[in-house]
Parts: C-alpha cells; structure tokens; sequence
C-alpha cells in the first residue's frame, strides 16, 4: 500500500510516534544484548569458546541482520513503513522467546538468526519516517531521542536479565524480555500514524522509485557519506565488542557477581549512554548551523578521549575502578550515532532514505556487529595460553586501542566533505 497521501501529521502525533519508535529501539536492543550478560552461564552449560560466544552475540546475528536489512528498506521505500515495522517487532520477540527453549548451542544459534531476520526491518523504515516527522535542523535531536532506545534496552537487558539469570535461569531470562514485545507489535500497528513522505521539507516526492544500484552510485560519489560510515563502523566495532565481552570481562578479571555486574552496568550502560545518544545529536544540531564540518569534528574528538578512557579502564585493578572510568566513555562512544543517522538521510532524495539508512547500517554492523564481537573473542582465545583468564581483558584494551584511532581519521574527513554534499541532496527528487 503507498503511504505517499497520508494526511499531514499534528505536532502531538510526531511525539506520541517518536516515543513509540523509541520503545520500539528499546525492545529491538533488549532483545539483541541480553545475550550478552547470559554469556558466563551460556559458556558454562555448553561448553563453547569465546571465538564461538562472538560469533553468536555478533556475527550470526548480523549475518541476516544486515544481508536483509537492503531488500527490506526497498519495500520499506515504497509500501508502508509503520506496518513492516509491527511485523518485525512481532518476528523478533517470538524469536528471542524461542531461545529460551534451546536444547543446545545449535538450537540458540537458530534462534538468534531468527531475531536477526526480525530485526533487519526495524530501523531502516523507522529512520525513513524520522526524516518525514522533522526538519533538516530538528533531526539529529529527534534521531539522538530515537537512539535512547539503545541505551533503555541494554540498561533493561543488563538489569532484567541479570537478575533473573542469577536468581531463575538464563533461559527464563529470554522469556521475560521476548513475550511482552508481542503487545507492543499491536500498539505499533493500531495506533502509529504513517508520515506522508517528504512532509518535513519543501522538496516534491517524484514518480521515480530508484533501484538499489542507483541509491548506491548516489552515495558513493558522496565522499563525506563513505568517510561517516566506515568511521561510524569502526565505532560500532568496539562498541559491540565491549557491550558483549565486558561481563565475561568482569567476571573473569574480578570475580563479579552476575546480579551485581548486571545492575552496575545496566545504569552506566543506561543513564550515561542514553545522555550519549541524545546530546551527541542535539550538539550536533547546534554545531551545525553554521557549518556541519564543526559536528563530525566534535565527534572526532569525543572517539579520541573515548579511546583514552577505555584503556583506563581495561587497566584498572579493581572492579570499581573499572566501573567508575567506565561513565564517561560509555557516554562519549555513543556521541557518534544520531549525526551520522540524521546526516545519511539528510544526504539522499526522499525515495532513496529508507534504502540510505540500510546501506548505511550494512556497512555499520558488518564493520561493527558481525565482526567486533567474533574478532574480540579470536583475539582472547588466541593469547589465552598466556594471560589466561586475563585474555578478555587485553583483547578488548588492544582493540580499543587500535580501532577507535583509525575511526578518528574517518570522522575528520567526513567533515571535510558533508556541507559540499548535504548541497547536492535533492538531485534526485
């Protein structure tokens, strides 16, 4: 069904739909990282090494994930985007329900494929619909309140699945955060109101549908679009490895409680990384009006102290110490996502942003999700002989450090590049 004729929306039905694609981010990260604080007791039942426990947490699910996420936001670019969305919201938490029932790693590795398959049709249409309920100059802000769905679901699944992994089992864990997404698929469906496209700006839907290869050419030949996502890939690359191994981190290294570790991590995790999301697109709303180059090169400076600090960390002595340097960062390197989400849609014709933002995110979650966590946990398998249950701790201190450095160079060059092209936009409406 074409959404192109769907009435113009009221300021309170924009917020009402930013706080339900919020909640719908919540659930979509919820059930991506619980997997993440199950880890200890997953590896103790099963048996299976940290190269495999990356490859589950990251690379089987990214593998669909990101492989589906393209033909989706196609159809997401021509049909209606709030239904795709219900769909996959309904898909993803029966799969993550399923999981609880696996009998053995192989039944949990089909199941996480399934929450992948899920996911891939959740922010691509949501990213698309963003750009249609706000401005050019409002959308970072809207898309860093969007990215709090981020920061809610790992704090929620730290919280929620720590405590009920220590106290019930790892398998109840994926019950409780599964099931209630079922609702919130018919909340989406009945009561979400689909943008008309192009409703934010003055600029014209055209007839023309651009295929895949076009919306590709039209991004290659924007170089600040190639510099801004492989530096938000390299990002996501430790991102991911930190949010799946910093409890098998935590644990090996000092000993932590799972419970306890859940709860120190869910609320660093959920109130400094939220605070991350948003005003890292809020300042770069502000930083932009003059000149966008001024916001990628905030963001460089952010990834550069990010580095710092998670060196700091992953040297510490104590868990507390661990914990209290890890605030900062956990805030700081999340600062780079809403720009670059805002800007992808800011950069492309308007049939082209639900394609744009799955591009965006293929390159994002290959870089990042399918190979962060399985490469981390290579790294500690690899030099285990020699720091034995240390190994996480200096895999994950050698690929911050190498990483987010490279990804530095990427944002400074997106920069030089972004106002040149966020000129030549609309050459396709």
């Amino acid at each position: 069904m074409n959404d192109d004729k769907s009435p113009v929306l009221t300021q309170a039905a924009r917020r009402y739909a930013m706080v339900i694609l919020a909640i719908v981010y919540m659930f979509n990260f919820v059930d991506r990282q619980i997997l993440a604080i199950l880890l200890p007791q997953i590896r103790d039942e099963f048996g299976t090494s940290d190269a495999y426990l990356g490859f589950l947490s990251g690379t089987a699910f990214a593998l669909f994930y990101v492989t589906l996420g393209v033909p989706i936001a196609q159809y997401a670019d021509r049909c209606n985007r709030r239904n795709l969305i219900a769909a996959s919201v309904a898909l993803w938490s029966a799969m993550t329900a399923l999981s609880g029932l696996a009998a053995n790693i192989w039944h949990l590795t089909a199941a996480r494929i399934g929450v992948g398959v899920g996911e891939a049709g959740c922010s691509p249409p949501a990213h698309s619909m963003i750009a249609d309920y706000f401005p050019p100059e409002k959308r970072s802000t809207a898309m860093g309140f969007y990215t709090l769905g981020i920061s809610a679901g790992i704090m929620t699944a730290y919280l929620a699945g720590g405590w009920v992994a220590q106290n019930i089992g790892w398998r109840v864990a994926f019950f409780v955060v599964g099931i209630p997404g079922l609702l919130l698929a018919v909340i989406v469906r009945f009561t979400l109101q689909e943008p008309r496209r192009g409703s934010s700006e003055s600029r014209a839907l055209g007839e023309a549908r651009p295929k895949l290869a076009e919306v590709f050419r039209f991004l290659v030949a924007r170089r600040s679009f190639i510099h801004m996502a492989i530096g938000a890939g390299l990002s996501s690359f430790v991102g991911y490895a930190a949010i799946s191994f910093l409890p098998s981190f935590m644990v090996r290294s000092f000993g932590m409680e799972i419970a306890e570790l859940g709860r120190w991590l869910g609320l660093i995790l959920g109130i400094s990384g939220g605070a991350g999301f948003f005003f890292g697109g809020y300042f770069a709303d502000h930083l932009g009006r003059g000149s966008h180059r001024r916001a990628f090169n905030f963001i460089a400076l952010t990834v550069l102290l990010t580095a710092g600090l998670l060196a700091m960390m992953f040297l510490a002595e104590t868990s507390k110490m661990a914990l209290l340097l890890f605030i900062i960062p956990a805030a700081t390197m999340n600062v780079y996502l809403a720009p670059v989400l805002a800007q992808a849609q800011s950069l492309v014709a308007l049939r082209m942003r639900a394609t744009t933002s799955a591009l965006v995110l293929l390159i994002i979650n290959i870089i990042g999700l399918a190979s962060g966590p399985l490469l981390t946990g290579a790294l500690s398998d690899a030099i285990e002989p020699r720091f034995a249950e240390e190994s996480m701790r200096y895999s994950l201190l050698i690929v911050t450090s190498v990483i987010l450095p490279w990804a530095v160079w990427h944002y400074y060059c997106a920069g030089k590049w972004i106002d040149d092209d966020l000129a030549r936009a609309a050459e396709h409406d």
